[in-house]
């Protein structure tokens, strides 16, 4: 897997499903919701740009005639959300290295 940054993944509400969804086979989209403290139509306007994509999976299945919707990761979807958290690990530790050398170089300013 390599780490890539990815935009549509990337706003914080999606980053937070994709981690969420990344922990089970599915959710119903009420617990993600309420997991996130959004409404139902943020949660749905986050969601759909995922599906586009490819990495969401949105079923709806009539019970008792109600409309029960659940999401799920799917495979792309998977594999995307961890090379997005690779690069943003990545993009962190070179920070880290970086400070790390102003901080060298702020002790011994003669080298």
């Amino acid at each position: 897997m390599r780490a890539r940054f990815d935009e549509v993944i990337h706003a914080p509400n999606r980053l937070r499903i994709t981690a969420a969804l990344s922990t089970v086979e599915s959710a119903d989209f009420a617990t993600i919701r309420d997991l996130l403290g959004v409404s139902d139509s943020v949660l749905s306007k986050q969601v759909k740009p995922l599906g586009e994509a490819g990495y969401v999976n949105i079923t709806k299945t009539v019970i008792n005639s109600h409309v029960r919707t659940s999401l799920s990761l799917t495979a792309k979807g998977s594999k995307a959300y961890r090379a997005h958290i690779a690069a943003l690990r990545a993009i962190t530790a070179n920070l880290g290295e970086a400070d790390a050398a102003r901080e060298q170089i702020a002790e011994h300013p003669e080298s």
